[in-house]
């Protein structure tokens, strides 16, 4: 057994970190004069109580045993569980543009679907690692999984948070996938989410319009199709080599959201293609690090637990940079490790240590 983590994951995800912070600078720069009466507010947030305290997660979660994360998994759950029904409580919750997502206690504020994500990756890599004789059967392993996604789901849509809904089944199901289940299993539960996501398109007036846009992406510039115009604007403009830092025009309130899901537009247009296909291979390489520390890990839960955290930012990385660059509709994912955001950086961060601490364990 190897004392040392991989340490090649460890190099990618800190030049990860630092180039988003660098990215998050400029991003931020124009909402922060705005708001602070300075251009760095935004980015001293993002340090002071995203990646401090996510670094210190990072080295504190190294120190805990895998066993003590397996065996206390559940609770996590449940704790992460009780914040959520804590937003809807007067005084707890509050809402931003229609969504109460954000818990508040005194000046600080907090999403707990972020830690939903690590807590429920834990649970269910504890509970599919007993359950690997049952997986073939379909009421004994696919209904059980199907329930937990189903709990997970309402208090998801209470909120409503549809696209972290989407990213945490697709995290489930492959954790479900990569414990043993069957392939004909995971395709009854798309189709099933496939109903049930067209269900929730047509239920919203601005999720329709959203996708109206996304088959018709000149539809409504100055209304729904409003920032994935200015994206591609942005995006375009940067070409070869880019603006130049600092220098996006798109940032000065033309773009929606620049620090947040919009964030890899403003990357494009400074750092032009070369520098947003660096950072995808940078994302790529993070992933493949990733996957291979689940394949070298010495148990199931700690292989279904690194496939968890991989996928999730795997699955984060490529749907915000897809849905900026209309190859998908929008969906108010960020960019790990880059959009603004202290909940979103701080469980990543501790994630990404339980994940370096598995690589620790590793076969090789």
């Amino acid at each position: 057994m190897t004392k040392k983590g991989d340490l090649i994951f460890l190099m990618i995800l800190m030049i990860i970190v630092f180039f988003g912070l660098a990215i998050l600078t400029s991003a931020s720069a124009v909402l922060s004069y705005e708001n602070y009466g300075n251009s760095y507010g935004y980015l001293k947030h993002q340090i002071l109580f995203g990646i401090l305290p996510g670094l210190f997660l990072f080295f504190a979660v190294g120190k805990l045993s895998l066993s003590f994360l397996k065996k206390y998994s559940l609770l996590f759950l449940i704790l992460t569980v009780a914040l959520l029904f804590l937003l809807f409580l007067p005084g707890f919750g509050f809402e931003t543009k229609g969504a109460a997502r954000w818990l508040q206690l005194g000046s600080f504020t907090f999403q707990p679907s972020e830690l939903l994500k690590l807590t429920f990756i834990l649970y269910l890599a504890a509970w599919l690692e007993t359950r690997k004789k049952n997986l073939e059967s379909f009421f004994e392993g696919l209904v059980p999984f199907l329930v937990i996604c189903t709990l997970i789901a309402v208090l998801l849509i209470a909120q409503p948070d549809i696209g972290t809904l989407g990213v945490i089944l697709l995290i489930g199901a492959f954790i479900y996938f990569a414990a043993g289940g069957r392939v004909s299993h995971l395709l009854f539960s798309a189709l099933v989410g496939a109903i049930f996501l067209a269900v929730l398109i047509y239920s919203e007036q601005y999720r329709l319009k959203r996708w109206a846009v996304f088959l018709n992406p000149n539809l409504d510039p100055l209304g729904a199709g409003y920032q994935i115009k200015q994206a591609l604007i942005a995006i375009g403009s940067g070409g070869l080599l880019g603006l130049g830092f600092g220098m996006s025009k798109q940032k000065y309130n033309y773009l929606p959201e620049p620090m947040g899901d919009s964030i890899f537009a403003v990357t494009a247009e400074e750092f032009g293609f070369v520098g947003a296909i660096i950072l995808i291979l940078l994302f790529l390489a993070l992933i493949w690090r990733g996957f291979k520390i689940a394949k070298n890990s010495r148990s199931s839960f700690a292989s279904l637990t690194a496939v968890g955290i991989t996928s999730w930012i795997a699955l984060q990385a490529f749907v915000n940079i897809g849905a900026i660059t209309g190859l998908m509709p929008l969906t108010g994912i960020t960019l790990p490790f880059v959009s603004y955001g202290g909940s979103s950086i701080l469980v990543l961060l501790a994630a990404c240590g339980i994940l370096y601490n598995i690589s620790k364990e590793s076969k090789k």
